[in-house]
Order: C-alpha cells, then sequence, then structure tokens
C-alpha cells in the first residue's frame, strides 16, 4: 500500500511515466482510427501515392514490397489493425490512469509491460544499431528502470508485516 504522504519527487515521476503511456495509447488510437479509412479503398493505389509522395521510388526493392503487400489487404484485415489498436491503447490507458492515480497494481503492471519489450528491442539493435532503435531502447529502459526504482523504495518505506 502506498503512503499518502508520497515523495513528491516519485509522484512527478510517476505522472510522467503516466503521461507518457497514455500518449501512447492515444497515438495508437489515431493510428487505428485512420486504418478505418482504408476500409472499401484501394488500398493498393494509396501504397502507390503514398510512395511517391515520399518521393521515393516505387521499382526499388522495399517500396514494391510495401506495394505488394498492400495489394493483398483486405477490409477484414484493417479491421482487426484498428480492434488491435483500440485494445493496445486500451492497455495504455488503464495503465496512464493507475499511476495517475498511484494505485499499487499500475507500477508492477507498467514494469511486466515495459520489460517485455526489452529483449525484442535488444534483438532488433543487435541487427542494426539505428537512431530510431536506439531511442525506442533507451526510452523503454529508463521508463522500466524508475518504475523498478519506485517499487524499490515503496517496498522498502512498508512496515513488515505483523504475524497474529
Amino acid at each position: 500500500m502506498h503512503n499518502n504522504a508520497e515523495n513528491p519527487a516519485k509522484l512527478g515521476g510517476l505522472r510522467v511515466v503516466a503521461f507518457f503511456e497514455g500518449a501512447k495509447g492515444m497515438i495508437v488510437l489515431l493510428t487505428g482510427l485512420g486504418i478505418l479509412a482504408f476500409i472499401h479503398e484501394d488500398v493498393h493505389h494509396v501504397a502507390e501515392q503514398l510512395v511517391r509522395h515520399l518521393h521515393i521510388n516505387p521499382a526499388r526493392h522495399y517500396p514494391q514490397i510495401f506495394i505488394d503487400a498492400a495489394t493483398h489487404v483486405t477490409d477484414l484485415q484493417l479491421w482487426g489493425l484498428a480492434l488491435s489498436a483500440l485494445c493496445y491503447a486500451i492497455v495504455r490507458f488503464v495503465e496512464a490512469f493507475g499511476l495517475w492515480k498511484r494505485m499499487p497494481w499500475a507500477e508492477w503492471f507498467g514494469l511486466l509491460t515495459g520489460g517485455m519489450y526489452i529483449p525484442v528491442e535488444l534483438f532488433e539493435v543487435m541487427r542494426g544499431i539505428t537512431w530510431p532503435k536506439m531511442t525506442v531502447l533507451v526510452v523503454n529502459l529508463g521508463v522500466v528502470g524508475y518504475l523498478a526504482y519506485a517499487l524499490l523504495r515503496s517496498r522498502r518505506k512498508e512496515p513488515p508485516l505483523l504475524s497474529t
């Protein structure tokens, strides 16, 4: 159980993490809503337009893979992606709410959900270091590290359980 006279620095740190998790949820939710705009659309044509808009040669290998993949996307797959985005956003919003309200389970939840991505992020960095991969890894390590620190501090301050 958390002490009502919470350390202001810890409270501020938890609020920063809560805001960050809520922002991730909002970005994914908006992306999922954007995906719905492509239902009943020619996704192949949209992919070609996007590649041209970004001034990428559509005949090159990776843009061609992207365009070919877009050819096979179905409306059901788009609905699935949008639903997945909604589920992910709900999880982030629940975590953000719990952290904002200093609920003990939220620190554990954030530690576990953030920590489960670290092996994948490390694997990706080992496959090739890029600044986006390093940024994601460093930010996630910072969040997970902070939550672990907050949990350790709160456990040290808890009185021992009394035996009856």
